[in-house]
């Protein structure tokens, strides 16, 4: 029987889809995100609701990245999808010459490492052993 606790590709899967859509619904370059919508014409207290309910989302995943991979794993990380970028560019596959395609990019590069960071406890506990804790000051 599966323990509630594990982690599967699926798992991953969902966090990076959500951090997806925290990152898309803020900005994206087709014009419909929070950013395009504060100049639309609509009541000031759902651009601001919606706001506060990203920052929310963003400090979640932000916080979470940066305790399990720190500076280092970051770095490593954004070298890891660098390499990808790279390589699909050397097959003729991406071409970053276009502006809206590079933003396109960049935003799956980050959630990317958003969901990276949200599961690298799970995936360093699967392939190691060890669980993660926080330190809890007193």
């Amino acid at each position: 029987m599966a323990n509630r606790s594990d982690f599967t590709m699926g798992s991953f899967a969902l966090r990076y889809l959500f951090a997806l859509l925290l990152v898309f619904v803020t900005y994206n370059p087709s014009g419909m995100s929070w950013v395009h919508w504060l100049n639309a014409d609509a009541a000031m207290v759902y651009k601001v609701g919606l706001g506060v309910v990203l920052l929310i989302g963003f400090i979640i995943y932000l916080r979470a990245t940066w305790n399990s991979l720190g500076l280092l794993g970051m770095i490593l990380a954004l070298g890891f999808f660098a390499v990808i970028i790279w390589l699909l560019m050397e097959w003729g596959v991406l071409n970053l010459s276009n502006t809206s395609v590079l933003v396109w990019v960049v935003e799956f590069v980050f959630s990317g490492i958003l969901a990276v960071g949200m599961s690298w406890s799970h995936i360093r506990r699967k392939m190691s052993g060890q669980y993660d804790t926080d330190e809890i000051e007193g």
